[in-house]
């Protein structure tokens, strides 16, 4: 009786192989996707605490001079078009 309810509506009973098969090659292929995932997280090497502050400060100075920069040009930029159109 098992084998009369693993046949399919046409009756053969590969029909199911092929998605079994398919849904469980996937699985094992996300399987180990994670298991050499795992590995690979293993390698990295994190920057140390002093380091991640130095890099951290560097960041904002360079934002704060960048912004600083951009709004002198921007209002000197207006300032021109201002007088331009005026």
């Amino acid at each position: 009786m098992s084998k009369n309810a693993a046949k399919g509506p046409s009756g053969q009973q590969g029909e199911d192989t092929p998605e079994k098969t398919g849904v469980a090659a996937k699985a094992q292929e996300l399987k180990i996707f994670f298991e050499e995932a795992q590995v690979e997280l293993k390698k990295i090497t994190w920057p140390s605490r002093k380091e991640t502050y130095t890099t951290c400060a560097a960041v904002m100075v360079l934002v704060v001079v960048m912004s600083l920069f951009l709004g002198i040009v921007d209002l000197g930029l207006s300032k021109i078009i201002e007088a331009v159109l005026s």
